[in-house]
């Protein structure tokens, strides 16, 4: 009987997990993605310059180590941030009603 309820919740749970699968397609979900590694940037940032400016004031050789990492993470928080939005499909612009005014006096 326990085999039966684990196989019934392990089949509930693949179908949870399914929606959540198909964000992590790529060309799925970018913005959202994009939004995620904008976080991580913002917190890595933080963490550099907090390092940087730690390092500056101690000298502490582990602290220019800190910094060194921290904005290597940022540039690659960057670099995928950009690839998330170029992955975005392209906005198409609305068309703009147009004005006859050639009969406007």
């Amino acid at each position: 009987m326990a085999s039966v309820e684990r196989g019934f919740s392990m089949e509930r749970a693949a179908d949870a997990f399914e929606p959540v699968s198909e964000m992590l397609d790529s060309g799925r979900c970018e913005p959202l993605k994009a939004a995620v590694h904008g976080v991580l940037l913002v917190t890595v940032s933080v963490c550099a310059a907090y390092n940087a400016a730690a390092w500056i004031k101690r000298r502490q050789p582990h602290l220019a180590i800190n910094a060194i990492i921290y904005s290597a993470a940022a540039l690659w928080e960057r670099c995928h941030i950009a690839h998330h939005l170029a992955a975005c499909p392209p906005v198409e612009a609305k068309a703009q009603p147009q004005d006859d005014l050639s009969d406007a006096a």
